[in-house]
């Protein structure tokens, strides 16, 4: 029987090792590093009885398997509900997306805005990246006053830098006809997106999803258990604690990067090659309010520099289970950074809280009514679709399928466009289906060769 071996209890992991219970494979174990199951999708609750994500989750879906799985897992434990977004920028309250709802702003803006997506439209140009094209397709206004900072803030990184390949449905694009139409019949136009509509657990935030897997998979699983290094010629992964492990199939979802550089015997051209993969670090701030929600919204956009965090969620409009008590509401801030924008982690709180009173989500009163305050420390927060990405992976990927390791996940894969929580345990299930079952991976792809550089499998 196939031994398999799964590293990290995230969300591809905990797909994995359930598929696996789930079709009767017996031969399995899997290894987590935390004291906890879920990864980037666990919830925690602090000692005044607030909880608390690791940054903004939704829950929708693209498969049937995975919806299944939810709606077993969680039986009734969820609340529907009803995404309503927005930016806060020039001082007021713009609807998301902002390109289709510029009407909200001063004047001249608007008029920038319109000027600039007419001259864009008039004189197509060829792009290269990120940047050249969100600056080809929204034009000077609409790339100036949001899409441009905006992006800097989330990625950390320079859309220079970024491939223009993985947007997809990440990135609502632009309607000319449909914006000057909102704009002349002050139409309000908020209906875009895959997520309008969402679920989210009555209780134990986004992690309850998670926890719920803990039947199927506790009998095989091992917690404070971080994997020190992995021996791909002879299978075997070697733990910080000094004891060790045999497989046949490897599936990992830490981070390739670490996988790699961390390996006992990966050739010098696969290290090299993952130095074209980059990605984010994050300060998750945390603030609960005594006081009752003053809004319904869900989440909004800052970008801006009158505050330090790109996204705001209202987590306790998400459900009453949130808050310790009912006249209370939860803030979780979301502030990236990497060696291209710094962030001290010192003083992160007061100056999330500063920018909070600042953009005026919590009145300069509120700093007394403050119950609680949480911080997460996020090393690996996304994986940044950079220029290079495509090719590093399309050294790195077909190494270690050779050696029967399967790199899949947020940051296994190393591909943001498939980091939801749908796309990451239906990861882990499909590659259980691909090695058992001889089915094809769906949802992860191999990079195209085209992009690949010279690779021999030493």
């Amino acid at each position: 029987m196939t031994r398999f071996v799964i590293l990290g209890a995230g969300p591809t992991g905990l797909g994995a090792a359930y598929r696996l219970q789930e079709l009767g494979h017996t031969d399995w174990d899997i290894y987590e590093k935390n004291d906890y199951i879920g990864g980037l999708a666990t919830s925690f609750v602090d000692d005044k009885g607030f909880t608390y994500d690791v940054g903004g989750h939704v829950l929708f879906s693209h498969y049937p398997y995975y919806d299944a799985l939810v709606e077993k897992l969680l039986g009734d434990n969820y609340t529907p509900i009803m995404r309503e977004s927005w930016i806060w920028m020039a001082d007021r309250f713009v609807p998301y997306p902002f390109q289709n709802n510029v009407k909200y702003l001063p004047k001249d803006q608007v008029l920038e805005c319109l000027l600039g997506l007419i001259d864009a439209q008039r004189t197509p140009k060829a792009s290269e990246n990120f940047d050249e094209w969100i600056r080809a397709t929204f034009g000077d206004g609409i790339s100036r006053l949001f899409m441009l900072p905006y992006n800097f803030k989330v990625w950390a990184h320079p859309a220079s830098v970024m491939s223009k390949q993985w947007m997809a449905e990440r990135v609502s694009v632009v309607d000319t006809k449909r914006v000057l139409t909102n704009v002349i019949l002050d139409r309000d136009d908020i209906s875009w997106g895959p997520n309008n509509t969402f679920k989210y657990p009555l209780r134990g935030g986004t992690g309850a999803i998670y926890q719920a897997f803990m039947p199927y998979v506790q009998h095989r699983l091992h917690l404070n258990k971080p994997a020190s290094r992995v021996n791909f010629a002879e299978k075997r992964v070697e733990f910080a604690d000094g004891s060790s492990t045999g497989y046949d199939v490897l599936i990992s979802t830490m981070p390739v990067d670490q996988l790699v550089l961390g390996s006992a015997d990966a050739p010098e051209i696969v290290r090299e090659a993952t130095q074209g993969l980059s990605h984010n670090s994050a300060f998750i701030v945390g603030v609960g309010v005594d006081r009752a929600c003053p809004t319904n919204k869900c989440w909004l956009y800052f970008p801006e520099e009158s505050a330090p965090f790109y996204r705001v969620t209202y987590l306790s409009n998400y459900s009453p289970q949130i808050t310790p008590k009912d006249d209370q509401f939860l803030l979780l801030t979301e502030t990236a950074h990497s060696p291209y924008k710094p962030e001290p982690r010192e003083g992160i709180v007061d100056r999330v809280i500063d920018g909070l009173i600042a953009t005026k989500i919590l009145e300069p009163e509120d700093r007394a009514r403050i119950a609680s305050t949480y911080l997460i420390d996020v090393p690996y927060a996304y994986p940044v679709p950079t220029l290079d990405r495509d090719a590093s992976l399309a050294v790195i990927q077909p190494y270690l399928m050779s050696h029967d390791v399967y790199s899949r996940g947020r940051f296994g894969g190393w591909l943001y466009e498939i980091g939801n929580m749908d796309h990451s345990v239906m990861q882990g299930v499909e590659v259980v289906e691909r090695v058992l079952m001889g089915n094809e991976e769906v949802t992860w792809k191999p990079s195209p060769p085209s992009r690949a550089r010279a690779f021999s499998a030493a």
